[in-house]
C-alpha cells in the first residue's frame, strides 16, 4: 500500500477564461494531451469565485467577453489573488488592446485561430516565469524567518557584513570592541544557517530582489 505525501506542491494548472464553449473544449484537449492540468471557465465571474491564490500554474484569458473583458479580468485578479503569468487570446489582432496587455505584464498576445505550438510555447513560458516568482518568494520567506530570530545587534552587524565592511571597522560605527563583534557576527550566521559570507551575501542580495528593504532605521520583525 502507498501514501501519498499530502504536503508536495501542487502540479502547475492552465486557467483558461472564454466565453466560447468550442475555444475552451479545443484549448483544454491540447492542453490535457500535453500533460497539463486544466480547469476552464466561460465567464471572467465564475474564475473570480474561485480562490487560485496558492495554486500554481497560469492564466489565458480571452480578450472580448461579456461582463468583465480579459484585460479587466488580470487587473482583478492581481487584486485579489496575486498577479501570475497571464496569455491574452483575441480574435482580432488590435495593437492598441496587445499594447496594454503587455503593459500590464502578459506572457504574450495571441490571435485566433491558435496554432497549437505557439500557444504551448507560450505557456512554457509562462509557468516557467510563475515557477521563478513562487521559488523567489519562498526564498524571501525563509530569509525572513531566519532574520526574525536576529537580536537588534545583530540585524546591525549582518547589514555591514554584507557590504564588506571588516569587523574592526564595524566596531568602530557601533561603539563596541571587535571581540563583541565576533561574537554577534557568529551567532548572526548561525541564525541565518549559512555557512560563509559568501552565501549569507548570496541569499541577502536575493531576499532584496524579492523585495526585503533593509534600513538601519527600520527592520522587519
Amino acid at each position: 500500500m502507498t501514501s501519498t505525501d499530502s504536503s508536495s506542491p501542487a502540479p502547475p494548472t492552465v486557467f483558461i477564461v472564454d466565453d466560447d464553449a468550442a475555444v475552451l473544449n479545443a484549448f483544454s484537449r491540447l492542453l490535457r494531451v500535453s500533460g497539463y492540468a486544466v480547469r476552464t471557465f466561460l465567464s471572467a465571474q465564475s474564475l473570480l469565485e474561485q480562490d487560485i491564490t496558492d495554486l500554481p500554474g497560469c492564466l489565458v484569458l480571452d480578450v472580448a467577453m461579456p461582463g468583465l473583458n480579459g484585460l479587466e479580468l488580470q487587473q482583478a485578479l492581481i487584486a485579489t489573488h496575486g498577479d501570475r503569468p497571464t496569455i491574452f487570446v483575441s480574435g482580432a489582432s488590435d495593437v492598441p488592446i496587445s499594447v496594454q496587455a503587455m503593459k500590464l505584464g502578459a506572457v504574450d498576445f495571441l490571435t485566433k485561430p491558435v496554432d497549437d505550438e505557439v500557444l504551448l510555447s507560450a505557456i512554457r513560458v509562462a509557468i516557467g516565469k510563475d515557477q521563478q516568482r513562487r521559488g523567489a518568494r519562498t526564498e524571501l520567506k525563509v530569509f525572513l524567518d531566519r532574520f526574525a530570530t536576529l537580536t537588534q545587534r545583530e540585524r546591525e552587524v549582518l547589514q555591514q557584513v554584507v557590504v564588506g565592511r571588516l569587523n574592526k571597522q564595524i566596531a568602530a560605527d557601533l561603539g563596541i570592541v571587535e571581540k563583541t563583534i565576533k561574537v554577534h557576527r557568529h551567532r548572526m550566521m548561525e541564525k541565518m544557517q549559512v555557512a560563509s559570507l559568501a552565501d549569507l551575501v548570496r541569499m541577502t542580495e536575493r531576499a532584496q530582489a524579492g523585495g526585503w528593504v533593509a534600513t538601519k532605521v527600520s527592520l522587519p520583525c
